[in-house]
């Protein structure tokens, strides 16, 4: 593995942890928003990486295992809205966005799921931050080596 791919790998993945980071903030922020734009309460999102240059067809598939490269990081391939857990029906008749029984449905956002989430990728933030930490001690040493040729 080429030094800088190391710190390729760790910093796509600092990278996509922080971009994580930022919408389950986005989640917690609009956890009580029962109209958006489009009048429909807010939908949780939810961000889904894949690995980077992952190869999709049988030739490209061939082509790495012959070069035996082990990829290089993550990306995002997505931000999606959370349609499968339904939102929190709440009796509230004194509500603007009340229906005709007296219920708000508010948004799809559980705080307790969001706030492990957000310890989930902050700790893979923070081993992504060690890993490239020890991948730039181990590339000084080197250099220390050589220098002292």
């Amino acid at each position: 593995m080429a030094m800088f791919t190391a710190f390729d790998i760790n910093a796509t993945g600092m990278t996509a942890e922080r971009f994580r980071m930022d919408t389950i903030s986005q989640n917690v922020a609009n956890a009580n928003t029962t109209r958006t734009e489009d009048g429909t309460p807010y939908r949780r999102k939810i961000v889904v990486f894949e690995e980077k240059n992952s190869p999709t067809h049988f030739h490209q598939i061939l082509m790495k295992e012959h070069e035996r490269f082990a990829g290089n990081g993550v990306k995002v391939t997505g931000v999606y809205e959370d349609t499968k857990t339904e939102g929190n029906m709440v009796y509230d008749p004194s509500h603007p966005d009340a229906d005709e029984n007296g219920y708000v449905m508010y948004p799809n956002v559980n705080i307790i799921t969001e706030f492990t989430n957000l310890i989930d990728a902050s700790r893979a933030y923070q081993a992504n931050g060690t890993a490239f930490g020890a991948s730039k001690n181990i590339a000084t040493m080197g250099l220390n080596i050589l220098n002292g040729m």
